[in-house]
């Protein structure tokens, strides 16, 4: 993972990746209240400085990778998951060849 930058483009992309996820309605998603809520308790104030803010924005950025992978991985199986078996005309043509023409017309 690379480095963590701020706190606020972490919760940012964190969300991002929540509205990829739960769709047009993710704002009414327990995990979207949840993300807003821990990072509401552990900011930075002028009365205390949290020691466990460093843990939940590290905390953060793990889901948030682990909320891409997933995504990305579900559009990588989309498009090369195997569709069952194929004919050899649709293997040739797949790697970009051309089966020979059977004498008589067949084929």
């Amino acid at each position: 993972m690379a480095a963590l930058g701020t706190p606020l483009r972490t919760l940012r992309a964190l969300l991002r990746e929540l509205r990829h996820a739960a769709g047009r309605h993710y704002r009414d998603s327990p995990a979207y209240r949840h993300v807003l809520a821990a990072f509401r308790a552990h900011r930075v104030t002028s009365e205390k400085l949290c020691r466990a803010q460093q843990e939940l924005h590290f905390q953060a950025a793990t889901y948030l990778c682990l909320l891409r992978s997933v995504r990305e991985h579900e559009a990588l199986h989309r498009e090369y998951h195997g569709k069952g078996e194929r004919s050899p005309e649709e293997v040739a043509g797949l790697v970009g060849f051309r089966l020979p023409q059977q004498p008589g017309g067949k084929g």
